[in-house]
């Protein structure tokens, strides 16, 4: 497995969108399909919209008002975010010259682990 890592431009290239040199296919299937990459894949969606949520801070009123209405926007955002998270994995993988594949591996390979088990113990 290769160690190249992206340098800080580069990451800041990849995290708006751009593609990483082919040396570093490792690093971003990690990144897209790794452990904790619903995490970094949120924060990513969510960081840019914070500062806009809080100009609703400057709305005269009770606090609960503007509050509420940064709630009625970052609920769906989240909500759209995570709807289409699979859709942007696949995107991801593809544009690095990846299999888009890989997304449903883990599943495949439990599915049929589990069919194997059950095949095991009850025959076909």
């Amino acid at each position: 497995m290769s160690s190249a890592r992206p340098n800080p431009i580069q990451l800041i290239g990849y995290v708006f969108g751009r593609r990483l040199p082919a040396e570093m296919q490792d690093w971003v299937r990690d990144d897209v399909l790794g452990p904790g990459n619903t995490r970094r894949y949120l924060v990513r969606w969510i960081t840019p919209i914070i500062p806009f949520l809080l100009l609703f801070l400057l709305i005269p009123g009770p606090v609960w008002i503007p509050i509420a209405m940064m709630l009625l926007l970052l609920l769906p955002w989240i909500y759209f975010a995570v709807a289409l998270r699979p859709i942007w994995q696949r995107h991801r993988l593809q544009q690095h010259g990846l299999d888009p594949d890989l997304l449903g591996a883990k599943a495949r390979e439990r599915a049929d682990r589990e069919r194997a088990e059950y095949e095991r113990r009850f025959g076909r």
